[in-house]
């Protein structure tokens, strides 16, 4: 379980692709923190550390089901990717309940500069049905872009606006994220459950 608040942006260093997996290779500097086994976020999707590397790098896994959910099979060589490590069980849920199972994606349509911060649209697949179980966003709920935990503002049928604070765009790949840039969403779980008792009630 994490909790949207990202740690860091790792740097791709490496990518190799093995039958339909991908492994990937990136650096970070609590590289030397991390084991074998550990549960990492990497834009939103929890991955295995499978092996520490001795140039301070360390090595994850995606399977094909990861990757066709997920923003991870176009990663080159150089991007950056928002990681978080598991939340610990005594710490504050400073963002708010992520599984790091990302639901689907989005395309970035429209960067607007707001006075000090910056605003990001984004646009999603409408799926009525997927719509019904609570993959959906709501006005000032949760949502994860990329891993970070948001507010929704200006949540429509099929897009939403976040606001992101100079400190978020400058520590995360939202530096990087322009009209067009493909992210990882993870909808609110409580929203899900909430949904999921509705139907059964």
């Amino acid at each position: 379980m994490f909790s949207g608040i990202v740690e860091g942006a790792a740097k791709v260093t490496g990518l190799r692709k093995e039958k339909d997996n991908l492994h990937i290779t990136l650096s970070v500097p609590f590289v030397d923190e991390l084991h074998i086994d550990q549960s990492v976020a990497h834009n939103g999707v929890c991955l295995t550390v499978v092996s520490l590397n001795d140039d301070a790098t360390y090595t994850v896994t995606a399977i094909r089901e990861t990757l066709d959910r997920s923003n991870l099979g176009d990663l080159k060589e150089g991007d950056l990717v928002n990681v978080e490590r598991s939340m610990k069980i005594d710490g504050r849920l400073d963002g708010h309940i992520v599984q790091g199972h990302v639901d689907t994606t989005a395309e970035c349509v429209e960067v607007e500069e707001a006075n000090g911060s910056v605003y990001f649209k984004f646009k999603y697949n409408f799926d009525s049905e997927l719509a019904k179980k609570g993959y959906i966003t709501v006005e000032k709920g949760s949502v994860t872009v990329n891993g970070v935990s948001l507010t929704v503002c200006d949540s429509e049928r099929d897009t939403f606006r976040v606001a992101i604070i100079p400190y978020t765009f400058e520590h995360t790949n939202f530096c990087r994220i322009q009209k067009g840039t493909k992210v990882n969403l993870e909808f609110d779980i409580v929203g899900k459950y909430i949904a999921r008792i509705t139907e059964l009630a």
